[in-house]
């Protein structure tokens, strides 16, 4: 994708969105190997939040795992980042806090390479807002597609399974499913109490 011998001491963001079940972090992953390759220091982080695999990995639907730091909010990450590290990689972007877009952003003034992995909108249909500033600060964006359990089509909609209204709820195929636009039912809107 980027040649890093072309950007000596250039960061940037790369950012991977789409639905569940799209691929994010496999690509998340398929990219921190080819810079392990190329012999690039590679410091890796996941939310506290993801356990749905373990703990202490980035670990895809498909069970490919990498070794990864789990920090429960974004102002743990930049004093664990050494300063000789190459690559910076941060799956369930979506998860953090909104302070992750100007750590991400101090990481690639510092000359990293940043690599965010997650999802661009939630079961409602709606924006992480996390996603979203990082999207429009990214050098580089990568919007994976999924295909739709109802229809086989392209699917870009996160479809929860549950009733649960929580914005976050942790899951994998027994909590969601991936569907295209015309597949896709948004929940209703729920009254303020």
């Amino acid at each position: 994708m980027v040649n890093p011998l072309l950007y000596h001491k250039q960061g940037w963001i790369e950012v991977i969105c789409g639905c569940m079940f799209s691929g994010k972090t496999e690509e998340l992953i398929r990219r921190v190997r080819t810079a392990l390759i190329a012999k690039q220091k590679v410091q890796l982080f996941n939310s506290s939040i993801d356990t749905r695999y373990g703990i202490n990995s980035i670990t895809s639907h498909n069970q490919n795992k990498v070794a990864a730091l789990c920090v429960k909010n974004s102002s743990e990450i930049l004093p664990l980042v050494e300063k000789n590290t190459h690559v910076v990689a941060i799956d369930e972007i979506n998860f953090f806090d909104k302070g992750i877009v100007d750590v991400c952003e101090e990481l690639a003034r510092r000359g990293k390479r940043v690599i965010v992995a997650g999802l661009d909108t939630d079961y409602r249909a709606e924006p992480f807002e996390v996603t979203a500033a990082l999207l429009a600060k990214a050098e580089f964006v990568t919007k994976n597609l999924a295909v739709c359990t109802k229809c086989g089509n392209p699917a870009s909609f996160t479809q929860r399974l549950s009733k649960d209204k929580k914005r976050i709820v942790v899951g994998t195929t027994d909590a969601y499913q991936a569907r295209c636009r015309r597949c896709f039912r948004k929940p209703r809107a729920t009254k303020a109490k």
